[in-house]
């Protein structure tokens, strides 16, 4: 009788025998650093019990890994990790990479200096891939990601170009249902305060707010703008009230601008609700400290960025993975 030939262990088995992710058993198994003694023991111990032998191929790959994911956001100053939105955003993918035993290198991408060092890091692979947050239309930082070979996921898609690797949120389905909310409540003259024309989640907003005023067959005001700071928000209120001194309901792109806007109404001798009712979106805690809190659409600004980074380690590992959209939910609170 001919003995069956033993199935060999995979990476996979010996993954989970250890209690670690697989790309940390990779690491381990390839000498790689940034996995913990008690990790690296755990995966030693593993492949002896299960008695591994790894795929020479496979080990090739592996060992050019550097552990490093890199997290590029396309701001102006350093002080745009303070936002609390993308403080969230952090939070939530250096928790998934953390799982993977990954480092997180924060980067930003405003300045032709800025750019040409991330360009320099790309060609030398010195991160195994990349995650890009707040990128514009017609970027310049979509050039070298058209160029780089390491795998690259993109937190909210940019105007202008269709990444095959995302995680967006549903923009516009939460700007119709906070605009829709503003019309159950008995407005009819309402106006929205968009973000930067130059992205694309300012469009879908101002799209969903456009899609349920049409649907109730109301005409859309016209927008005023603002760069989703508290500040801007005030002055596109202002505006609004010079031009549309009738108005009587306001969905803000975001809490920051929504919460400007209040200031404004405040200063114009405006009530909130009662003269004017207001809806932002994120769900920050700016919109629970307002006065009077804020009406806002919470959009799992953690999940994003947790989720991105999931998706990245699938790449990197060289996994499938497809685009993702996260729902939102709206928060009801004293301004409507």
């Amino acid at each position: 009788m001919t003995d069956v030939p033993r199935r060999q262990p995979t990476l996979d088995e010996v993954a989970e025998r250890a209690g670690v992710s697989r790309s940390a058993a990779s690491r381990v198994l390839n000498n790689a650093p940034h996995v913990s003694r008690d990790k690296r023991e755990a995966v030693q111990r593993a492949i002896r019990e299960l008695g591994y032998v790894p795929n020479p191929t496979a080990r090739a790959l592996v060992t050019r890994q550097r552990g490093v994911a890199a997290l590029v956001i396309s701001g102006e100053t350093p002080s745009i990790f303070a936002d609390p939105f993308f403080a969230r955003v952090i939070v939530g993918a250096s928790a998934a990479l953390e799982e993977a035993d990954l480092h997180l290198m924060l980067c930003l991408a405003a300045s032709d200096r800025s750019r040409r060092r991330l360009e320099e890091l790309l060609r030398a692979r010195g991160v195994d891939g990349v995650m890009f947050m707040a990128v514009r239309e017609e970027d310049p930082v979509l050039g070298i990601v058209r160029e780089t070979e390491v795998p690259v996921v993109f937190g909210g898609r940019p105007v202008g170009y269709d990444p095959p690797w995302y995680v967006d949120v549903d923009n516009v389905g939460g700007a119709r249902q906070a605009t829709e909310h503003l019309l159950a409540r008995g407005r009819r003259r309402v106006a929205m305060i968009c973000g930067p024309g130059d992205t694309r989640v300012s469009r879908a907003r101002h799209r969903g707010y456009r899609e349920a005023l049409v649907l109730a067959g109301l005409e859309p005001l016209a927008p005023e703008s603002g760069d989703f700071t508290e500040p801007s928000g005030a002055r596109a209120m202002t505006d609004l009230l010079a031009r549309h001194p009738d108005v009587d309901g306001v969905f803000a792109a975001n809490d920051n601008m929504a919460a400007g806007a209040l200031r404004a109404l405040r200063s114009a001798g405006r009530d909130v609700p009662g003269d004017v009712a207001v809806v932002g979106f994120d769900d920050l805690d700016i919109a629970r400290i307002a006065e009077p809190s804020l009406t806002t659409v919470r959009q799992p600004i953690q999940a994003l960025g947790r989720e991105t980074a999931r998706m990245l380690v699938r790449l990197v590992a060289g996994e499938e993975a497809d685009p993702l959209v996260l729902p939102t939910e709206l928060v009801t609170r004293a301004s409507t």
